[in-house]
């Protein structure tokens, strides 16, 4: 299962890289998500369903990161906690870097746990949990 939650995670790296480039197809990225999902922040928490909403809402996020200046999105490191032999919490450490106005670029480290399932073979992203985006991108002078 390690496995291919490491190559499961590579793909979204590189969706996300693309997606900055404004080259993105949103059924590949669908393709990473369970039908249904569930996702906790600061803000809160919310369900979803991966349907033409959620393309929609992914497409304006990409458009959202490109207007702010996002300039890549890498993972530094993924490790896998294992739940049961069809599940397990992927924690992935992310860096984002920024052009800034005037300033030099600013790297930001992050993280993000993902919650996987591996049925039929193909590991699907079922939920995250994440910190407060926003404060950290205020924190930085991004926002």
């Amino acid at each position: 299962m390690e496995n291919s939650v490491r190559k499961l995670f590579e793909r979204y790296e590189r969706f996300f890289k693309q997606s900055l480039g404004g080259d993105i197809d949103m059924d590949e990225v669908a393709a990473l998500y369970a039908s249904e999902f569930i996702a906790a922040s600061p803000a809160g928490v919310m369900t979803g369903k991966n349907d033409d909403r959620l393309k929609q809402v992914m497409t304006q996020g990409y458009e959202h990161y490109r207007a702010i200046g996002t300039k890549e999105m890498r993972i530094r490191d993924v490790h896998i906690s294992p739940i049961d032999d069809r599940h397990c919490v992927a924690h992935v450490a992310w860096t984002a870097t920024y052009a800034r106005k005037d300033q030099p670029d600013a790297a930001i480290d992050f993280d993000v746990h993902y919650f996987v399932q591996k049925l039929n073979g193909e590991p699907k992203v079922f939920g995250w949990v994440s910190g407060d985006e926003q404060a950290l991108l205020r924190k930085h002078g991004i926002v």
